[in-house]
């Protein structure tokens, strides 16, 4: 059986967010066994999984990924729509932009210490729409 949602993000500010409680909210009661799909439908955002007990990890990841590809880099030459929007296409193709989880005992199998995030590229992204397909 495919079940899908669409999850409707709030706006983030700029930076890396743990969204794992908001896509378990938003999902139906999950299977005995299965996966679940998340689908970020935008190009200037991404989605990861990552370090949830330690926020430095977000500080630092971002940090890292900023130093990759900065802003306003004088070799772009998509910046109609402002200096952290090349970049942030660029970020969204680095990171990802979906996740597959696998789904164990009615919950999602993930480790210890990983949670969803929401990599907001962004300084003003807007709400972000998910699209999660739970297959059982």
């Amino acid at each position: 059986m495919i079940e899908q949602t669409d999850i409707l993000l709030p706006p983030m500010h700029r930076g890396l967010h743990l969204i794992t409680d908001l896509v378990l909210r938003a999902l139906p009661a999950l299977p005995d066994r299965g996966l679940l799909h998340l689908f970020l439908q935008h190009t200037s955002a991404g989605l990861t999984l990552n370090e949830n007990a330690d926020p430095t990890v977000r500080a630092d990841l971002e940090g890292i990924l900023d130093r990759l590809v900065p802003d306003g880099h004088r070799a772009y030459t998509h910046t109609l729509e402002g200096s952290d929007d090349m970049p942030s296409h660029a970020k969204c193709s680095l990171v990802g932009s979906s996740l597959t989880i696998p789904i164990a005992g009615r919950r999602l199998a993930l480790g210890t210490w990983q949670g969803i995030y929401l990599c907001e590229f962004r300084d003003d992204g807007g709400r972000r729409r998910l699209l999660a397909t739970v297959y059982s």
